[in-house]
């Protein structure tokens, strides 16, 4: 599902892949708080600038209304999503975080839908 099948997609927030990434973002921020004090620059920083940059990017693709500009503005929400991806398990590797299950389904969820979106664009 990518969006509101019976509701029409009127702003950015009524995509189902921006709802899902903020919701992303959101936990991402309550479980880095609890990284140690000496990551506060390094890789939670990281972690939360690729959080905020998928939902950011979707927004701001969806904005621009044209095709192309927002194919170009989800690949890089895409490539956000995997920096993320790999930012978090290498924290849980390092436990500088533990492992947080819902976390990781929603990063694969969110995965999926803005894979469905851009092949939908690319196909119209």
């Amino acid at each position: 599902m990518v969006a509101k099948h019976t509701a029409k997609v009127r702003t950015f927030r009524d995509l189902f892949a921006w709802q899902k990434s903020k919701e992303m973002a959101k936990i991402l921020y309550t479980i880095t708080r609890r990284m140690p004090a000496e990551e506060r620059f390094g890789l939670t920083n990281q972690m939360r600038r690729a959080a905020i940059s998928v939902p950011s990017n979707i927004a701001e693709g969806h904005a621009r209304q044209s095709r192309p500009d927002y194919l170009k503005f989800l690949r890089i929400a895409r490539g956000s999503l995997a920096e993320l991806m790999t930012q978090t398990e290498i924290s849980w590797e390092l436990k500088l975080m533990p492992l947080h299950q819902p976390l990781t389904e929603l990063m694969e969820e969110v995965d999926h839908i803005l894979q469905a979106l851009i092949r939908s664009l690319e196909e119209k």
